[in-house]
Formats: C-alpha cells, structure tokens, sequence
C-alpha cells in the first residue's frame, strides 16, 4: 500500500516512523512518502498562500503549488500497475485523493476499513482557511477526490487529522497488526463500543476483576462481554443503538 502525503511541515509525520505503523514502513506494507508543498514554489520566501478572493478574514493556500505537487505524485503512480480498490464499490482503479476539511464527510470506522484497502492514498493537509477549490476540482479529473472530517470542530491544519486517519486504517492493513483477531472486538466493529478489559491481578486496590471472567466459561463470557457492550453504547453513544436497544 502506497501512501502520500502533502504537507508544509514534513517533520509532523516522523511519528509515523513509531510503534506498528514503523514496522510496517520497515516491512514493505505500507510506503509512506511525505512532499513538502513549498518545495513547488518558486519565489524567495516559498509563499504557499494569499488574500481570499472576495474578501475575508485568514490567507487560501495557492492552486498552483497543490497542483504541480499532486500531478507528479499522480505522474509517478501511473507508472504503477493500477488495481481497483478490492471491496471499495467502485471498479475505479484511479488513485484516492484525500483532503481533511471541516466541510467535509465524517470520518469513520467503515471509512477506515474502506481505506485498507486502497492500492495507493493521497493526503492533502491544508492549513489557513483551506485551500483554492480549484485544487479539488481540478484533481477530480485525473483521482477520486474525498473531502473528510474528523467531527465537527476546527483543526490549525490538516496533519493531525491525517496522522489519525493513517493510525486507523494503517492497523486493518493485513500483516501490520500481529493477531488480527484483536481488530474484531474493537469498538464500532460491530457498531457497538469496546467492553471494558481486565488483566492480572485478579485484585487491585480493592478492585475485583468480575467472577465471569475467571471463570473460563467462554460462552457466559462472551455474553457478558456483549452485554457490557450494549450497556456501555446506551450510558455513553445511545445514537449507535438500533432503537429496540436504546
């Protein structure tokens, strides 16, 4: 799996280079390759960015550093066998072009899942008051394009929410995680949260681990496990429930 990402500040993503997603950059799995924007541009000071158009508060990153960077990461990936994203629900086989923006589609657990399975990725991180739309537009004609939101609050750039997005679907990418078994009891797996987790010792500051746990009853645990998933997604995230759990 090929990922790209366009930044102005390239050393944001050296925390790639930890934990599982660093062993899977080492692997072979996952190609992370970082751009840095201002390298596309071409006066003294490496201005990505200007006045809006029509007036308004902040600076819009400039269209054509985007659009000289992303047409040589397209140019490169073309040289590449393209394979359609398997289970993506389209048989297009471009490249997919991610941009974080609050104004777009929430990002979510299927959305990550969706992700896994892409052949190669491009991460756009805006910064300011976003970028030119004719960036986006403009990409539409050679790479699927998706504008993706985190929730519903205001990030300085877009590296934190690509750095969240990689953690999320970076895991599901078969070989990255070492017991892939793990990955389907996790919260929102199966539209429920995680339930809670006990390990040794069986006493902690007075705190008992449940008897139901100890008791190696694997189908009472699993019920349990499941009970405490329905309870917990009531008391904490209810809109998950169908209503006949609510």
């Amino acid at each position: 799996m090929r990922v790209d990402i366009v930044t102005i500040f390239p050393e944001f993503f050296q925390v790639l280079d930890v934990s599982l997603l660093g062993k899977a950059r080492q692997d072979g799995i996952i190609d992370v390759r970082v751009h840095d924007l201002r390298d596309a541009t071409t006066d003294r000071h490496r201005t990505v960015d200007d006045t809006p158009y029509g007036g308004g508060a902040g600076m819009v990153m400039k269209p054509e550093p985007w659009g000289q960077t992303i047409d040589a990461i397209l140019d490169d990936a073309a040289g590449q066998p393209a394979v359609p994203a398997e289970g993506s629900g389209s048989g297009d086989a471009r490249p997919l072009v991610v941009f974080p923006s609050p104004a777009g589609t929430v990002f979510t657990q299927a959305t990550a899942r969706r992700y896994a399975l892409e052949p190669h990725i491009v991460f756009g991180c805006g910064r300011y008051e976003g970028i030119d739309q004719r960036v986006f537009d403009d990409t539409a004609e050679r790479a699927r394009v998706e504008l993706v939101s985190l929730g519903d609050y205001v990030l300085n750039g877009g590296e934190v929410a690509v750095t969240a997005m990689i953690e999320a679907f970076g895991r599901l990418v078969p070989g990255v995680v070492g017991n892939p078994e793990s990955l389907v009891e996790e919260s929102h797996e199966d539209g429920l949260l995680e339930y809670p987790s006990y390990t040794k010792p069986a006493l902690w500051r007075g705190r008992e681990v449940p008897d139901v746990l100890l008791s190696g009853h694997h189908a009472k645990i699993a019920a349990w496990r499941h009970e405490q998933q329905i309870e917990r997604t009531r008391r904490v995230r209810p809109e998950l429930l169908p209503p006949e759990l609510r």
